[in-house]
């Protein structure tokens, strides 16, 4: 790397903020988003003048967000700066998610003078540090200026070597405003190239390939970790004659019209508990989970099946699945390093195999039985969102938010395409999300549209960054699929309470707002959407209008989507307590539908 020498401003005196700002530039950041304070000024107006472009929003939560999306576009740490305490508080869920998620976020914060410590001085309450500490691979607070590099090339390789996540460095903002001495300047490890990626152990391997080579109906299936592997990964599948799905966290590198895409991993389902169900899986830089439908069988088979796991972390591998060979190493040099072994592959190719999860990706006819409008008179929203996937332009980024109505567009979503796809909400389930990942990838690829959909209860929670879009041009299309309530919570209640009780507690929407108005009042376009027949053409209007849109997309509640009635898990049996969203529980001292307490609580 070139080694890094601090430039001093002609007009002024150089300080803190130059140092920070001057420091990250030369890491590589070129863009850095966030919202005002003035505990940050001497930082922000470093970065102006360092070249790094400031991408303010509204609302602090957004922001890390933001650089969350931009980091899983690029592959690149994104950078983000909060003010202090109020600032801070408010950029938390956002920092949670991306340590859930895995994803390298630098996050930015400043504090009160060190001298005004315990003071109760102005956004001085809480301690920063301790705070974030359990939601951040490493935090700091700069108590010395002239550490400034040191720690944040520390901090910035910790977001992205090994296990990616968050980082959280607190600059006092006596700090920022301090000039150094330029002779006690500590560099550390700012100018050292990154560190080389662990690879896989042969003996492994040898082991891996033994049991893939005797496979029939083998599949692989990507998470975040294998960003980046698209060659590697093609070529891989190719000579292993493996179809691959992906976790829906982040879609597949696999180009979507190749024979061996099989779409979201949530699709095996249909497999499951049959005699068709995969009898290899080899997870790629992906979790077992709750995305990858939990412990109960719903997704991942529990039985006649090997499972290979490759991970960074090993302490990830057999977490809540039993694993049969587990393998630390980065994905890209694993797909490198078996590749390498080409003469000892020798998977037999499954015509049958390979075309059922091919065809398996579109086929839900169920739905299209039932018409394009549903009784209550609303659009069908399998039938809308699949509409408005079809409509698209090719090649686009998605973003899916919401509960049901994310349901429905993870379901459609291959219909258009993509060029990426991924679902917002994570392993927090944390609404909102879209609006951020949205903004991050739009700056990060303004080569192509990307679509932010939502339902109306996730549209509400950051709705207002629709003005960070316009301000700053991005080609964005937001759809909300609106149906008046929380789906999810309604269709859940619906499926626990039938015939028990009557009420719905805390699932309404109102029917009198109107999302293309705001919209419009925040200078993007905006329609309303209540016909079938008006999709395609809204969709293609406003994905070439050259401006940030919206659709208000009319769509019945009903009916409940196959995730939410598997995730309920509503049975018949009077042994078992249902736990809606987990897995079942026993229920204890009653078998058979009989009391066997003997009349003792």
């Amino acid at each position: 790397m070139v080694q890094f020498k601090p430039e001093i401003p002609k007009n002024r005196e150089f300080h803190g903020g130059d140092l920070l700002a001057q420091t990250l530039r030369h890491l590589g950041v070129e863009v850095a988003f966030g919202l005002h304070g003035g505990h940050l000024d001497a930082f922000l107006l470093g970065a102006e003048e360092s070249g790094i472009k400031l991408v303010d929003t509204r609302h602090e939560t957004v922001a890390v967000q933001a650089a969350e999306g931009y980091a899983k576009v690029t592959g690149k740490v994104g950078t983000c700066f909060v003010t202090a305490n109020s600032g801070f508080c408010n950029g938390l869920a956002g920092i949670a998610t991306a340590f859930a998620d895995r994803s390298p976020v630098f996050c930015i914060t400043s504090s009160p003078p060190l001298q005004d410590a315990e003071t109760n001085a102005l956004q001085g309450f809480h301690d920063q540090v301790v705070v974030s500490k359990p939601i951040t691979k490493f935090c700091h607070r700069v108590t010395n200026v002239e550490e400034i590099p040191r720690i944040v090339a520390y901090a910035f390789r910790a977001a992205d070597s090994g296990i990616k996540g968050p980082v959280l460095i607190d600059f006092p903002i006596d700090v920022l405003f301090t000039p150094p001495q330029m002779a006690r300047i500590a560099y550390g490890a700012l100018s050292v190239p990154p560190a080389y990626n662990a690879a896989p152990d042969p003996a492994a391997l040898d082991v891996l390939l033994k049991h893939w080579n005797k496979a029939k109906r083998p599949v692989i299936i990507t998470g975040t970790g294998a960003r980046g592997t698209d060659k590697e990964l093609v070529k891989l599948a190719e000579a292993t004659h493996t179809p691959v799905f992906y976790s829906n966290k982040f879609s597949s590198p696999i180009p979507p019209n190749h024979e061996l895409r099989g779409g979201a991993a949530t699709r095996l389902a249909v497999f499951a508990g049959g005699n068709s169900q995969p009898d290899f899986v080899l997870l790629l830089g992906a979790r077992t989970g709750f995305l990858l439908g939990g412990r109960g069988g719903a997704i991942l088979p529990n039985k006649d099946c090997i499972f290979a796991q490759v991970d960074l972390d090993g302490s990830e591998i057999g977490k809540s699945h039993p694993i049969e060979i587990g393998i630390v190493s980065d994905v890209g040099l694993f797909c490198e390093a078996l590749l390498g072994r080409n003469s000892n592959i020798s998977v037999a190719r499954n015509e049958d195999w390979i075309r059922d999860c091919k065809d398996h990706k579109g086929t839900i006819s169920e739905y299209v039985d039932q018409g394009k409008v549903m009784p209550d008179g609303q659009l069908h929203p399998y039938l809308a969102t699949n509409e408005v996937m079809h409509a698209l332009p090719k090649d686009s980024i998605i973003i899916v938010d919401g509960g049901e109505a994310g349901q429905w567009s993870a379901l459609t979503l291959e219909a258009a395409e993509p060029k990426l796809a991924m679902v917002a909400p994570g392993y927090l389930g944390h609404l909102g999300n879209g609006w951020g990942y949205a903004l991050g990838a739009a700056v990060a690829d303004p080569s192509r549209l990307v679509v932010n959909m939502h339902g109306d209860g996730s549209a509400g929670f950051h709705i207002q960054e629709l003005d960070t879009y316009a301000r700053f041009g991005l080609n964005i299309l937001t759809v909300v699929a609106n149906n008046y309530v929380w789906g999810m919570s309604v269709n859940g209640q619906d499926l626990l309470y039938e015939g028990k009780a009557k009420a719905r507690p805390a699932i309404q929407l109102s029917k009198r707002c109107k999302y293309e108005v705001v919209a419009q009042g925040f200078d993007c376009a905006g329609e309303i959407v209540t016909e079938f027949d008006q999709i395609k053409p809204t969709v293609e209007k406003l994905s070439k209008s050259g401006k940030p849109g919206l659709i208000n997309l009319i769509v019945s509640a009903k009916p409940t989507t196959p995730a939410t009635m598997s995730m309920v898990g509503m049975t018949d049996d009077k042994n078992v307590i249902v736990v809606p969203y987990y897995d079942n529980v026993p229920r204890p001292f009653y078998r058979n539908g009989e009391d066997k307490t003997n009349g003792h609580a």
